[in-house]
């Protein structure tokens, strides 16, 4: 079946991925988009009939409005994302990975669906040795995962909806981000060959940006029997320390060297295991693993040189 999808923040690192794929499947995509990092990641897509985009920002309820009214689905990408940026505009988080989805909830109708993506850092700080299921308590340790957290709350509530808890994306896309952890540590192993290493132990999941926009396809698919429940959305053979996904790299990148370092601390304090399972049960398994996304990178790296592609 098709569906008439908007999707504000269309044109960032998940959204130019995504959209592409939503049309490849027959939806009709709206992207809403301010263009805050004056990239134009989307032109490929202005050839296609079913693609539309709207030059604006996802809290004025005026260009909102008009284009909630045409949607079956909402896919709220817009938001400050990591904890970094932020913290560098609070308010801007606040009003955009939360008050815009508020806002864009009291335009909508009961039948219109929200697939919405969150965070798995809303976990915090997990237990040892024990995996974060989506039944765990939310403890976020930052403003930005305090505000997905909050944001999911509210799709849930309303109802209709689908929340995708995500790991630490990674993979080459249209509009790429270099400050994500994997993203980051493969260019660093690219071009400095070198990396010093803040709590190595530290844990977390991983997913493919590409893995990202199938689990949205997933969610569109199977919506009604999975509607109204958060699903974590990650590798479940990538639950690695910042250590253990040095020496993955290293296995594609040889002189890569990387110390741990024995004073100091890592400002993301973030460090959980993950239980993919709930996802996995529906039938969604992902088709790209940590290592086909290093072999990537390690290509796209060869082409790139300069930090023009960060959130920070």
């Amino acid at each position: 079946m098709s569906f008439s999808i908007l999707v504000t923040g269309g044109a960032g690192y998940l959204g130019s991925t995504l959209v592409p794929a939503l049309l490849a499947a027959g939806h009709k995509v709206t992207v809403l988009d301010n263009f805050m990092f004056r990239q134009s990641p989307l032109n490929q897509l202005c050839a296609e009939p079913g693609f539309d985009v709207v030059r604006g920002d996802a809290r004025d309820d005026a260009v909102l409005r008009p284009l909630l009214r045409q949607t079956d689905i909402f896919i709220p990408l817009a938001a400050l994302v990591g904890a970094p940026l932020c913290d560098n505009d609070k308010q801007g988080a606040e009003s955009i990975n939360l008050g815009a989805v508020r806002a864009a909830i009291a335009l909508m109708s009961p039948q219109q669906r929200i697939l919405l993506p969150t965070t798995n850092s809303g976990y915090g700080i997990g237990e040892p040795g024990q995996h974060c299921t989506e039944e765990t308590p939310l403890r976020p340790i930052s403003l930005y995962g305090r505000t997905k957290v909050e944001a999911e709350r509210a799709a849930l509530d309303r109802g209709n909806a689908i929340s995708f808890r995500l790991a630490t994306v990674f993979g080459m896309s249209p509009r790429l981000r270099i400050d994500l952890l994997v993203n980051d540590f493969v260019y660093r192993a690219v071009t400095d060959r070198a990396l010093v290493l803040f709590e190595a132990h530290f844990k977390r999941n991983y997913i493919h940006v590409r893995d990202v926009a199938g689990a949205f396809l997933h969610g569109i698919e199977h919506f009604e029997t999975m509607r109204d429940r958060p699903y974590n959305v990650g590798l479940s053979d990538a639950n690695l320390s910042k250590l253990e996904l040095c020496q993955r790299i290293q296995a594609h990148v040889p002189k890569f060297v990387f110390l741990e370092a024995p004073i100091g601390e890592d400002p993301d304090k973030r460090d959980y295991i993950v239980s993919n399972a709930r996802i996995e049960a529906t039938g969604f398994r992902p088709r790209h693993s940590l290592d086909d996304g290093i072999r990537e990178l390690i290509k796209g790296y060869r082409m790139i040189r300069n930090a023009a592609y960060g959130n920070v």
